[in-house]
C-alpha cells in the first residue's frame, strides 16, 4: 500500500481517537464532523466538508449526487457516523461513495458508541468492486488503541 495513503489513514484514527476520548459520546454527527475538520486542517491537510459527488447510470447519464462527508487531500473519504454501531448499511454508503467518486480508500468511522470504530475499505482498480474482506475492520477500545489495520 502506498504510504502517503497508510500515513493520512493512520493521521485520521489517530486524531478521530483523541476526539472522541475528548466529546465521548452523545453529540450530533455534526459535531464530530466539525471537530475532525478543525483538527485535519491544523495539522496541515485539505479537507472538503460534504463533498457532492455525482452519480451515472451505465450510459453516463447523471442520476443523482451524494454528499461525502469529508474528503481528504483528494485521497480518502471519509465517512462519519454517531450510532450505537454500525449497521450493513453505513458499509453500503462508503461503498457507493467510493465507487461514485471512483477511488480507492475510503473511513467508516462512529463516534456514537462508547467503544470507538473505525472500517477502513479498499476498492479495487480493475472492476470497481469490493475486495472483499479487505474491508478490513477494527473496533477500538480505550486498551487497544495501538492496533489498526493498513
Amino acid at each position: 500500500m502506498d504510504t502517503r495513503i497508510k500515513d493520512l489513514c493512520d493521521l485520521v484514527r489517530e486524531t478521530s481517537y483523541a476526539i472522541h476520548e475528548y466529546l465521548g459520546t452523545g453529540h450530533l454527527e455534526k459535531v464530530y464532523e466539525n471537530a475532525l475538520v478543525h483538527r485535519l486542517q491544523k495539522a496541515g491537510l485539505k479537507v472538503k466538508q460534504q463533498h457532492p459527488l455525482k452519480v451515472y447510470d451505465e450510459d453516463g447519464t447523471e442520476i443523482g449526487d451524494y454528499y461525502a462527508d469529508l474528503m481528504i487531500e483528494d485521497l480518502l473519504i471519509v465517512e462519519l457516523k454517531a450510532c450505537k454501531t454500525f449497521a450493513e448499511e453505513h458499509k453500503a454508503q462508503i461503498l457507493g461513495y467510493l465507487r461514485s467518486a471512483n477511488m480507492e480508500h475510503g473511513l467508516l468511522i462512529n463516534f456514537g458508541s462508547y467503544k470507538f470504530q473505525i472500517q477502513k475499505f479498499v476498492m479495487t482498480q480493475s472492476h470497481r468492486s469490493p475486495v472483499i474482506p479487505i474491508i478490513r475492520s477494527v473496533v477500538f477500545s480505550f486498551a487497544s488503541l495501538a492496533l489498526f489495520c493498513s
